[in-house]
């Protein structure tokens, strides 16, 4: 049953980006490291809305969006708004760990691999990005980027 379960969540994914409203799935639970080596566990969160977002150091795209990301965990950390970077980089932690001390992040970044892509149904396309309301549900994807205000809108949706 276990192993059918990221199976079903990625076909859910799949269906749900065809059509124009996503469809709530339960969110995949998981324990990364951090860039410290650390372990990082989305059981953490529990009670928060989430913002997973898989990106790398090298994609361009992924770069570019993350100064939102910062800006809106800065805004809404106070209203229980989680930003958990997962980082699907293969050059190690060290290379990610520079990254994010060079550019400012603010929010939390895990070292992602290919389970961890697998469970959310994320494909080769970053960066991918999720919304998971405060019961544990995966209410909203964004494949590629996207304006910092129009994200901003959808996530507003769940701190209602």
């Amino acid at each position: 049953m276990r192993m059918l379960r990221p199976l079903v969540l990625l076909l859910l994914l799949v269906f749900a980006g065809c059509a124009k409203t996503f469809q709530p799935v339960p969110a995949p639970v998981w324990q990364l490291k951090d860039v410290d080596g650390n372990t990082v566990s989305s059981e953490q969160f529990k009670g928060k809305i989430v913002v997973v977002d898989f990106w790398a150091t090298w994609c361009v795209p992924c770069r570019e969006e993350m100064p939102g990301y910062v800006a809106l965990q800065k805004k809404y950390a106070k209203d229980g708004v989680v930003i958990i970077g997962i980082s699907m980089d293969q050059a190690g932690p060290e290379v990610v760990k520079e990254f994010i001390q060079k550019t400012g992040v603010n929010y939390q970044i895990v070292i992602g691999d290919d389970a961890i892509a697998e469970a959310f149904g994320v494909n080769d396309s970053l960066p991918t990005t999720f919304i998971i309301d405060r019961t544990g549900m995966v209410r909203d994807r964004k494949i590629q980027v996207e304006p910092t205000a129009a994200f901003e809108k959808r996530l507003l949706r769940f701190l209602r």
